[in-house]
């Protein structure tokens, strides 16, 4: 991404901080949906996100484990959320699942 409305690079990542912190607090207040929708509607999921924070800190040279950016993105660990929250995925979920993957 090139394009930015913010000039002043610190002020920049404290917003986008701040619309990170946003998003996660998000989907906590919105634990109905499911990865799978998000990887069917948005080809990420919560699990992405874990995956991005940990290869963020990497480029600092900062050393996070994919659990713990799990429970960073999670608001707990994820056998937690896991187990409270996913739901069984339905076949028509795993039907476009499949179909999205397929391109």
């Amino acid at each position: 991404m090139t394009h930015t409305l913010i000039d002043d690079k610190d002020a920049r990542t404290e917003v986008e901080a701040a619309v990170f912190r946003r998003l996660l607090k998000h989907f906590d207040e919105h634990k109905e949906v499911q990865n799978i929708d998000l990887m069917i509607l948005a080809d990420f999921c919560r699990n992405c996100l874990s995956k991005w924070y940990v290869s963020a800190a990497a480029e600092k040279g900062i050393e996070v484990d994919y659990e713990q950016a799990r429970e960073a993105v999670y608001g707990m660990p994820y056998s937690s959320w896991k187990e409270n929250h996913q739901l069984e995925a339905t076949p028509e979920q795993m039907a476009a699942f499949k179909a999205k993957t397929k391109d």
